[in-house]
């Protein structure tokens, strides 16, 4: 399998500006978890351990 790295959201600005509200006015230590929870809850969704794999090693490649 082969993760899908195109844009593929409809909505996509709509969806950036939901996550960018979720955000604001929270400390930093709640954004983290927030995003803990939401990768959670996505990678429960997605299900398939060859796609989670692929997208943990595509997430960590280049990270400063």
């Amino acid at each position: 399998m082969t993760l899908n790295t195109q844009p593929n959201i409809a909505g996509v600005d709509d969806f950036y500006q939901e996550l960018i509200d979720l955000h604001r006015d929270r400390t930093v230590e709640q954004s983290m978890k927030i995003n803990a929870r939401l990768v959670l809850l996505l990678a429960n969704h997605v299900g398939d351990r060859a796609a989670l794999s692929e997208a943990l090693r595509i997430a960590g490649e280049d990270v400063t």
